[in-house]
Formats: C-alpha cells, sequence, structure tokens
C-alpha cells in the first residue's frame, strides 16, 4: 500500500503556495484597486490554511 502524498509537509503547502499564486498573479495581471488588495489577502489566507486541511485529510 502506498502512503498518502498529503502526508508530507512539502506537498502540503506546495499545493498551498501554488493557489496562492495563482490569486496573487490573476489580481497583479487584471484587478485593481481594492478589489486586487482583497485578492492578495484571499491568496494570503490561502496559503495559511489550505495546508492545514490538508494535514486533516492526511490524517483521517
Amino acid at each position: 500500500m502506498s502512503q498518502n502524498p498529503l502526508a508530507s509537509p512539502a506537498v502540503r503547502y506546495g499545493i498551498g503556495a501554488s493557489g496562492a499564486l495563482a490569486v496573487a498573479v490573476v489580481a497583479y495581471l487584471f484587478l485593481d484597486g481594492t478589489t486586487q488588495l482583497v485578492a492578495y489577502a484571499v491568496a494570503v489566507l490561502d496559503m495559511i490554511v489550505t495546508p492545514q486541511i490538508l494535514k486533516r485529510a492526511a490524517t483521517a
């Protein structure tokens, strides 16, 4: 039986960082003003919360 890939912190944080990077790039290229700042906040939140959710999923 193979090990769950979500058990690795590098994979969890990589997934969170890639999602945050995608949101930040879209915000930089297509948004402006307050909407851009909100998108950056969502990107930061994604980078922080996603690995924690994936850690719980790996242990379930």
